[in-house]
């Protein structure tokens, strides 16, 4: 971003060329920035550029560029990416791994087994996938899909659906202190994402693969309206199942206590403490357990049930014959 466009830019959209600018400089790969071409934008903006880096909000050590991954055959991810190659609008990153026995939906498996449980995880990812390309036919949205580790990329496009791209979260390199555990995944996903010129970003889990295709498009819809804020999709269970942002607040995602009941009051009280607007959708299930599976089984099998079709899910449950052994939610009163 050349200085006279940023002078003539708003002051919201400054904002994002410089948090843009500074995060790509801490984190980014190949994008064709300087240090003196971020500092030349900051002042334009009317920051000074080593005190943004120092922002109590941002948290960031000052800038270190990686090396370009040179690596004969290997899918290039988002975080080595340029950012002349990304189109604004709401990125939407999947949370998603390569599915394994022994590592995916490890509680399913336990009941379900092991190979089953990973072979519903790969059909939840690739619902999830197809129903954010779904949403991007009535929105300006960017599907992805946020992974770990490293060296999965060809295997994991198996599980998505076409047009997703990958961004590596693995929650390497330099994070705002308090930031831990899967949070490290979380915020450097969104903060990639926003780094890389997307107007807003949000996460996403795949263990609600019928969640309705509305409530993406509703997220992409609030994420686009003037003035900062958080839109948080809380999940029955406790947690959330989306969390989409303008800035890249770390403070939403310091010092939570990951994959428990208090994960999404966790998160309404740090945006309450930012002062920041916090708009929630609907909550929505995850399906983590055996009860979760039947209640999904159970909908899926009701044609008019309200959520995405899950095709790939209902295929899966199928193929694995598990829906005539999986208890039903019970009948709702009249």
């Amino acid at each position: 971003m050349d200085a006279p466009r940023a002078a003539g830019a708003g002051p919201e959209a400054r904002e994002r060329i410089v948090t843009a600018a500074v995060a790509l400089l801490a984190y980014g790969g190949r994008a064709a920035l300087t240090t003196r071409a971020v500092a030349a934008g900051a002042a334009v903006a009317g920051h000074d550029f080593m005190s943004y880096l120092r922002r109590s909000d941002c948290n960031l050590d000052p800038p270190r560029l990686e090396q370009q991954d040179s690596t004969p055959g290997r899918t290039t991810s988002l975080r080595h990416a340029s950012i002349a190659t990304v189109t604004p609008g709401c990125a939407i990153a999947v949370m998603g791994k390569v599915p394994r026995a022994g590592r995916s939906k490890t509680r399913l498996g336990a009941i379900i087994g092991a190979h089953a449980a990973a072979a519903l995880s790969g059909a939840f990812l690739r619902d999830t996938t197809d129903n954010v390309a779904l949403a991007a036919r009535e929105a300006p949205i960017l599907g992805y899909v946020a992974y770990a580790p490293a060296g999965e990329e060809q295997e994991l496009r198996s599980y998505m659906a076409p047009g997703t791209e990958l961004l590596l979260a693995d929650g390497a390199g330099p994070m705002p202190d308090g930031v831990d555990g899967f949070g490290r995944s979380l915020f450097g996903a969104v903060r990639d994402l926003l780094a890389a010129g997307h107007d807003s970003a949000c996460v996403l889990n795949s263990d609600g693969p019928t969640l309705p295709t509305a409530f993406l498009v509703r997220t992409a819809a609030l994420l686009a309206e003037p003035g900062d804020r958080a839109v948080l999709g809380p999940a029955e269970d406790g947690g959330y199942y989306v969390l989409g942002l303008k800035r890249p607040h770390a403070c939403l995602f310091r010092d939570i206590a990951w994959s428990t009941a208090g994960v999404a009051d966790a998160t309404r009280a740090r945006a309450a403490c930012l002062g920041l607007d916090l708009v929630e959708l609907p909550p929505w299930y995850d399906v983590d357990d055996v009860a979760s599976l039947g209640r999904l089984s159970a909908a899926l099998a009701d044609p008019v049930h309200p959520g995405f079709a899950s095709p790939a899910t209902r295929a899966c449950l199928d193929r694995l014959g598990l829906a005539a052994t999986l208890p039903r939610p019970p009948a709702a009163c009249s």
